[in-house]
Parts: C-alpha cells; sequence; structure tokens
C-alpha cells in the first residue's frame, strides 16, 4: 500500500504569458499615476506654475497682435487682432507641444520604464493627454475671454473648432511618437528638430492668411499641415471665412504615415533605446 502522505500534487499548469497578464484597468491606473507624476514635476516645483501655463501664450498672442496692428489697420479677418492671431497660434501651439513633450516620453520616464506594469506606451499617453487637456482649457479660457472683452460678434462653428484642435492634438500625438524613436536613436536630431520648427508660426497661417501669401509660397506653404489646421480654425471663427485650400486627406495622411512608421519602431526598438 503506497503511502498516501508522502504524495506531492503536480504543479498547476499555467497558461503561456499568463505571468504577463495586467490586472483590469492596470494601464489606466499607470498612466493616471504617470499624469499626477507629470503635474507635480512640471507645474509644482515652479511658483505659479499653472497660471504659467496661461500667461505665456496669451502674453505671445498679445505682443503678435500688438506688432501687427501697428502696421496694419485692420487684421485680415474680422476686427480683433487678438482673435485673428490666437485663433491662428493656439491650434499650431497645441501640435507642437504635444509633439515635443511626446517626443521626450522616454527620457523623462526613463527610470519608471523599468517596472514590467509601465510600457512606453503609458509614457507616452500620460504626457499627452495631459498636455490636450491643460491646451484646450487654456484655449477656451483666452478665446473666451477675448470673444467677451473686445465684445466680438459672431457665430461659433464648433464642428470646425472640435476638429481643427482634435486633428491638432493626433498631429501632435504622431509626430511625437516618431520622434520618441528618433530623439533617442539620433540624439541630434533633437537638435535638428527645433531648428527646423523655430518658424512655424511664421509659415502657418498665423501672422498672414494662405489667401494673401505671394502665389510662389502658397504653392510651397500649402504642404505645411499646421497651414491646413488654422485654416480649419478659422473657419469655425469667421463664418465669412471659407479656406478652400484646406484639404483634410492630406493633414489625416500626416497622421497616419508618422503615427504608424512611429509605432512600428517604437514595437520593435524600445528596448534597445533604453539601454542607450
Amino acid at each position: 500500500m503506497s503511502d498516501q502522505s508522502s504524495y506531492v500534487a503536480p504543479p498547476a499548469q499555467i497558461p503561456a504569458g499568463a505571468s504577463r497578464r495586467l490586472p483590469p484597468f492596470a494601464t489606466a491606473r499607470t498612466i493616471s499615476a504617470l499624469i499626477l507624476r507629470e503635474v507635480i514635476s512640471r507645474y509644482g516645483r515652479t511658483p505659479g506654475g499653472y497660471i504659467w501655463a496661461l500667461v505665456q501664450p496669451m502674453a505671445i498672442i498679445l505682443i503678435l497682435s500688438f506688432a501687427f496692428a501697428l502696421l496694419q489697420r485692420n487684421p485680415a479677418l474680422g476686427t480683433s487682432f487678438i482673435l485673428f492671431k490666437a485663433t491662428g497660434f493656439l491650434v499650431v501651439q497645441m501640435t507642437m507641444q504635444t509633439a515635443g513633450y511626446a517626443g521626450m516620453a522616454l527620457q523623462f520616464s526613463r527610470p519608471l520604464l523599468a517596472y514590467p506594469r509601465v510600457s512606453w506606451i503609458d509614457a507616452v499617453l500620460a504626457r499627452v493627454v495631459l498636455n490636450v487637456y491643460i491646451k484646450l482649457v487654456v484655449s477656451t479660457i483666452i478665446l473666451t475671454g477675448i470673444v467677451y472683452f473686445e465684445q466680438v460678434r459672431t457665430l461659433l462653428h464648433w464642428p470646425s473648432i472640435l476638429l481643427a484642435m482634435g486633428m491638432a492634438a493626433m498631429l501632435g500625438l504622431a509626430l511625437g511618437v516618431l520622434n520618441c524613436f528618433l530623439f533617442m536613436r539620433f540624439p541630434v536630431w533633437q537638435q535638428v528638430w527645433g531648428i527646423l520648427t523655430a518658424p512655424v508660426t511664421l509659415v502657418s497661417g498665423v501672422i498672414i492668411l494662405y489667401e494673401d501669401m505671394p502665389p510662389l509660397a502658397q504653392k510651397i506653404l500649402w504642404y505645411n499641415p499646421l497651414l491646413h489646421l488654422t485654416g480649419i480654425m478659422r473657419d469655425g471663427f469667421y463664418p465669412i471665412y471659407s479656406p478652400q485650400y484646406v484639404s483634410y486627406v492630406y493633414v489625416s495622411l500626416w497622421v497616419v504615415v508618422p503615427m504608424t512608421l512611429g509605432l512600428i519602431l517604437m514595437r520593435r526598438y524600445h528596448r534597445v533605446l533604453l539601454q542607450l
């Protein structure tokens, strides 16, 4: 008769990959924690950090408006120089700051990416979600304040406004994901990116309407996707303005192509990048 007390049950069969499976909502909790860390790091250590997020773009808009008010009798659209510059500048800033913050996500969160529950996409999404939320709040406050204090009478077309800001955020995310790889793999690209994007305000329709540009400039700058976004944004604020040059398909390609390429490169090389 065998000794039953010495019997040891065989180990249970654990499906492959089960140990790596995260509990429900783990990604959402991770992103939330990264957002809180980002808030503390970006705004919690600077006096008036939250106020500065509002003051900085407003100061740039006021400076641009004052400078061109001295050169022009009336803005290209409407009666308010400030509103004209704001409708262009804020949508451009949404794209460029989102792309910049997303591109630096791996460098900012490198120590946390050693934990198995924190992935590179969590780090990117946390920075993008926070930046987009702040830019939407800031843009709403600034534009509402301008319309109220300047006593601007207009009929807003909300689908165009929301589409412009949404596409700006998606374009920033797409460029940011691609920059995540390029910034880490080729550090010099970060300096090149800064040089290439320095004149973006001048070439994106913030100061001069596309229709008022010389024909040669129109042919060249049409390929700037931000120029299309500023046109869509102003279409939402000026009922008399209908930008015929805007191509939604072209802007969508600028979102899909960098996003796809960035996701493929990051999926394949993110572990290698963290070891550089």
